[in-house]
C-alpha cells in the first residue's frame, strides 16, 4: 500500500506534493518550540549535577521526542493534518505558576500532567471529550477560527517585533526602524503576503526561507553585527534519564513535600481546564479552515485526534515536559493544501531530523517563522462571515469568543467567555428553552474554573 491509499489522498482531492509542502509549512511555522520550551521549562527545572544549558538541551531533545510521538500517532492513527509539541501557555502556567509561584517540586508538576493525560485518554475512549466539545454552543464554534486567527497574528506580530509591550496600553508599535530583525520580518511579511495574494504554491515556505536567507546574507555582507539577524546552532545534551522518568517521583513523592491530594487535584484540574478547551478549539477553528466540519459546525470522528492529542500528554510528562497539544500552527499547513495526515507524518519526521541535524529549527530565526502566523492569522478572520451578527444572542458569544481570545493570550479563555455568556443572553430574551443542560453545565463549569484560576484557591490549597 502506497502513502497515497493509506492516507486515503484522492479522497480529500490532495496530492504527496501538497501534504509535503503543508508539512514542511507547520513545521516551520512551529519549529520555535525546539527554542523556546526549554528556555520556559529550563527556568523552572534544575538538576543536581547538571549546569543551566545542559538542561536545556536535555528539554531540547525532550520537545522534538515529544513532538515526534504524539504527531507520528496523530498521521498514522487520526489522519489528520493536525501538529503536536508541548503547548505555549501550557509551559508557562508549569514553569511560572505551579513550580516557580507555588513552589511545587517540578517532579510533581510531571505527574499532575501525566494524571491529566490519563484522564484525558479515559474520557476520549468513552466519547466524553467529544460530547463537550459538540456542546459547544454554535456560535462559538463559528467564532473560534476568527478568534485563533487574532490570537495567531498577535504571536506572530510580537515575535517580529512589530507590536510591543507597554506600561500604560500594554501594547504599542515596536521600534521597527531601529530593529533590524523587526525591519527585515515585516519587510519578509509584505513578500509573503504578496506571494499570496498572487496565488502561488508554497509562498509562505518561500517567505519564511526567502527572509531566513536574506538574514544570513545581509549578515555575511557585514551590514549587521554577526548575530543580529540570525540564530547559533549548537548540538544537544542526548542524555535525557534525569528528566524521563521524573513523573514517577513525583507521584510519589507529593505526599513527602506536603501536597495532598486536594491540592494535587486543582493542579491536575487546571491542566485539564486549559488543554481540553485550548485542544477543542484547535481542532475546530482548524478544522473549520480546512472544511472538516459539518454542517451541523461538528468535526466527524474528532475522537481520533483528541486521542493522538491525550496520548502526546502522556508521553510528553513521561520524557520530561510539560502538557503537549496539538498547535494552532497547523493552520499553515491547512492553508498551503494539506488535508491528511501525511502533512503530520512529515512535520513528524522533521522533528526527528532535528534531532540528528542540530537542531534544524535553530536555522530559521523566530522571527521569520512566526511571518506564517500573521498570514494564517489574516486569512483564518474570512470565518467570522459565517456569524448571524444580526442576532445578537450570536453576536455577543461570538464576538466575546474572538476578543477574548488574543486579548488574554489564550483559546481556552475565548471559549470560555463565549460559553458563559451564551446562556445568559438567552434567558434574557427569553428563549431559555434554546440552551441546552450541557451547556448550562459547561457554563457553570468555567465559572468554577475562573473561580479557582484567580481567586488565590489554587495558591492557598498548596
Amino acid at each position: 500500500m502506497g502513502l497515497a491509499d493509506y492516507f486515503a489522498l484522492d479522497d480529500h482531492d490532495t496530492d504527496v506534493r501538497t501534504e509535503t509542502l503543508a508539512g514542511v509549512t507547520t513545521f516551520f511555522a512551529m519549529s520555535y518550540i525546539v527554542l523556546v520550551n526549554p528556555a520556559t521549562l529550563g527556568q523552572a527545572i534544575s538538576i543536581p549535577g547538571y549546569t543551566g544549558d545542559q538542561v536545556q538541551q536535555m528539554l531540547a531533545v525532550v520537545t522534538i521526542l515529544s513532538a515526534f510521538v504524539a504527531t507520528t500517532v496523530m498521521a498514522l492513527y487520526a489522519n489528520r493534518p493536525f501538529a503536536q509539541a508541548p503547548g505555549l501557555g501550557l509551559n508557562a502556567f508549569f514553569a511560572y505558576t505551579v513550580v516557580i509561584g507555588l513552589g511545587i517540586p517540578w517532579q510533581v508538576a510531571l505527574a499532575a500532567v501525566f494524571v491529566e493525560g490519563i484522564i484525558f485518554i479515559l474520557l476520549t475512549a468513552a466519547g466524553a471529550r467529544k460530547a463537550i466539545i459538540r456542546a459547544f454552543p454554535e456560535p462559538v464554534k463559528l467564532a473560534v477560527g476568527a478568534g485563533i486567527g487574532g490570537f495567531l497574528a498577535l504571536i506572530g506580530l510580537q515575535e517580529m517585533g512589530v507590536v510591543a509591550a507597554d506600561q500604560a496600553t500594554m501594547v504599542t508599535l515596536g521600534q521597527i526602524a531601529t530593529d533590524p530583525a523587526a525591519t527585515l520580518a515585516v519587510a519578509g511579511l509584505f513578500f509573503t503576503l504578496a506571494l499570496y495574494a498572487r496565488g502561488v504554491p508554497g509562498s509562505i515556505v518561500v517567505g519564511i526561507l526567502g527572509t531566513t536567507v536574506a538574514a544570513y546574507v545581509i549578515e555575511w555582507a557585514g551590514v549587521v553585527a554577526p548575530g543580529t539577524l540570525t540564530t547559533s546552532i549548537t548540538g544537544a545534551q542526548y542524555d535525557i534519564t534525569p528528566l524521563a522518568g521524573a513523573f514517577v517521583d513525583g507521584l510519589v513523592g507529593a505526599p513527602a513535600e506536603g501536597i495532598d491530594v486536594f491540592a494535587f487535584a486543582l493542579i491536575v484540574f487546571t491542566f485539564f481546564f486549559v488543554d481540553f478547551f485550548d485542544t477543542a478549539g484547535t481542532l475546530v477553528g482548524v478544522g473549520q479552515v480546512a472544511g472538516f466540519l459539518d454542517e451541523d459546525g461538528n468535526f466527524p470522528d474528532i475522537d481520533k485526534p483528541l486521542m493522538a492529542d491525550a496520548i502526546g500528554t502522556t508521553v510528553g510528562s513521561m520524557l520530561g515536559t510539560s502538557t503537549v497539544t496539538t498547535y494552532i500552527e497547523s493552520a499553515t499547513g491547512v492553508e498551503e493544501g494539506g488535508r491528511t495526515g501525511l502533512t503530520a507524518l512529515v512535520v513528524a519526521l522533521l522533528f526527528l531530523a532535528s534531532l540528528v541535524v542540530v537542531p534544524l529549527a535553530a536555522i530559521v530565526p523566530l522571527y521569520a517563522s512566526h511571518i506564517a502566523l500573521v498570514v494564517v492569522g489574516v486569512i483564518m478572520l474570512a470565518n467570522v462571515t459565517d456569524v448571524a451578527w444580526d442576532d445578537m444572542t450570536y453576536a455577543i458569544p461570538a464576538g466575546l469568543t474572538v476578543f477574548v481570545m488574543p486579548f488574554t493570550y489564550n483559546i481556552g479563555y475565548g471559549i470560555a467567555a463565549g460559553i458563559v455568556s451564551y446562556p445568559v443572553v438567552k434567558v434574557a430574551v427569553g428563549e431559555y428553552d434554546e440552551v441546552s443542560a450541557g451547556q448550562w453545565l459547561l457554563a457553570l463549569a468555567f465559572v468554577v474554573y475562573f473561580y479557582v484560576r484567580t481567586s488565590g484557591a489554587l495558591a492557598a490549597a498548596v
